[in-house]
């Protein structure tokens, strides 16, 4: 499984509850993870435009819009892996009923699967989210 999305989450979670702009080194904290791992989501969130930066002194990080205008399946679609269940390492036997047939029904339910997982992602905004922990 991928661990990119709760840490993603994370730091827009932290990113909003901040009345400031924060340091990777902080959230790396908030986060218990190697700070290395922070500015390497960071980046991906910068460029898929969650996330902003300013160097210097004063800089570090904030959201790059509000809170309330950012959905959770816009997060996850930052990290998202190609399968959300895995994916098989060998290809079935072609020869067998099952083996021959497994592949195009896997896909469909993870075709029903990522559906029902960016619906109920998009039903909740970044700001919804973080309200939680109030």
């Amino acid at each position: 499984m991928n661990g990119r999305f709760p840490i993603a989450l994370h730091i827009m979670t932290l990113l909003c509850s901040a009345e400031r702009m924060l340091s990777s080194e902080y959230m790396a904290g908030s986060i218990n993870v190697n700070s290395v791992l922070v500015r390497k989501e960071l980046s991906n969130l910068i460029k898929n435009k969650l996330v902003s930066s300013q160097e210097g002194k004063n800089g570090g990080y904030t959201l790059a819009r509000p809170a309330a205008q950012i959905t959770l399946a816009e997060i996850y679609e930052t990290v998202k892996p190609e399968a959300v269940l895995g994916q098989a390492k060998n290809q079935p036997n072609p020869a067998c009923p099952i083996g021959k047939q497994i592949n195009q029904h896997i896909t469909d339910l993870y075709v029903d699967v990522d559906k029902a997982l960016m619906q109920r992602l998009g039903n909740t905004t970044l700001l919804a989210f973080v309200a939680k922990f109030n």
